[in-house]
């Protein structure tokens, strides 16, 4: 198939010209990069060799020092941390990372996954109430939690801290939790406002390394789980998304997980995965866990330690994956047949 490649009539001129000549490229190239927002052979070279280094500090996030200290506080006095994230893809990556990445260095540790039919979205009281009853002492929300205005308080009844990392867009109130990690905040300076609930995170994860002195390679052994969620997510790969991609592709297809490789082997050939190979791929059937049965499973599958383990949890996956696309396709059918035998829907105009 051909491409034909317009272009925006309001360039400028000079910015073009001198990104054909510094970087050495042709007029039409140069037209097409400009139109991306680069400038600059600075800003061609950020974009075109995409490096780690670009990674924004994270404490220039709103209470990420909050968040930290908490973080911190809470492993030196030996409490229970209960991680608890969102049922969707974005969710159940964010905790796989969150929680795979801190139970290397801590035990006192468990995941919590909200039921989507019984529970709902977000955080739930059925969550708050376990945590309360299992003696958890700080919760942190990944994916979710911004708007969780009268659970956060009961969390705090409860004598239980919250640290909130999402990526939604605030309401009119904010939870009164320990810390809220959220660069969509209006007073946030963070420089980039589109991380994923997962890589949110990531960004307290940094943190935690930053300060308690832990190799960052070891975080960065997450990145193929980061980039299922930016790309599950569809959340915009530019900026900072972008680095986080690029280099959680490069995991991906070097050297992923055993959960996330046994996904890969159920949905492609021999061929690299992209993004659009995790967007129709790898996120349906990580998705379809919590749709059909309780997201949980998943989790299980990105945390899995060897192949075998992976091999069996991807196949229970896939097979639930299956049972969506057979529920969504009856359910087309039926509304067909209704509107079909339906004279005043099918004449509708």
């Amino acid at each position: 198939m051909q491409k034909r490649w317009i272009f925006n009539e309001d360039l400028d001129a000079n910015a073009v010209n001198t990104l054909h000549e510094e970087l050495g490229v042709s007029q039409t190239l140069a037209k097409l990069i400009h139109q991306k927002g680069i400038n600059t052979y600075e800003e061609a070279r950020t974009f075109f060799r995409p490096s780690l280094d670009q990674l924004h500090d994270p404490f220039l996030m709103k209470d990420m020092d909050k968040a930290v200290n908490r973080l911190t506080e809470a492993i030196a006095n030996d409490e229970s941390i209960l991680v608890y994230g969102d049922y969707d893809v974005d969710g159940t990556t964010a905790v796989a990372t969150f929680y795979g990445f801190l139970s290397k260095f801590y035990h006192k540790l468990e995941y919590y996954i909200p039921d989507r039919y019984k529970e709902g979205y977000g955080v739930s009281e059925e969550g708050i109430q376990y945590a309360s009853q299992n003696g958890y002492s700080l919760i942190v929300t990944l994916d979710c939690g911004i708007k969780a205005v009268e659970m956060v308080a009961l969390a705090n009844e409860q004598g239980i801290d919250v640290i909130i990392c999402d990526h939604h867009t605030p309401g009119e109130e904010l939870p009164a939790a320990h810390a809220v990690l959220d660069p969509k905040q209006v007073d946030c300076d963070y420089p980039y406002k589109e991380l994923s609930g997962c890589g949110v995170g990531f960004k307290l994860l940094q943190g935690f390394c930053i300060q308690s002195g832990v190799e960052i390679e070891e975080l960065y052994q997450f990145l193929d789980l980061l980039a299922v969620s930016i790309a599950s997510d569809i959340v915009p790969i530019t900026g900072e998304n972008r680095v986080l991609a690029y280099f959680g592709l490069k995991k991906l297809n070097q050297s992923p997980r055993p959960g996330l490789k046994a996904l890969i082997d159920l949905c492609k050939g021999n061929r690299d995965l992209t993004i659009s190979g995790i967007v129709f791929g790898i996120g349906p059937r990580i998705n379809a866990a919590g749709r059909m049965d309780h997201a949980g499973s998943a989790v299980a599958l990105l945390l899995a330690k060897d192949e075998d383990e992976a091999n069996l949890l991807a196949e229970m996956v896939n097979n639930k994956n299956d049972a969506r696309r057979d529920f969504d396709s009856n359910i087309t059918e039926e509304a067909i047949q209704m509107i079909s035998s339906n004279n005043d829907l099918t004449h509708a105009k």
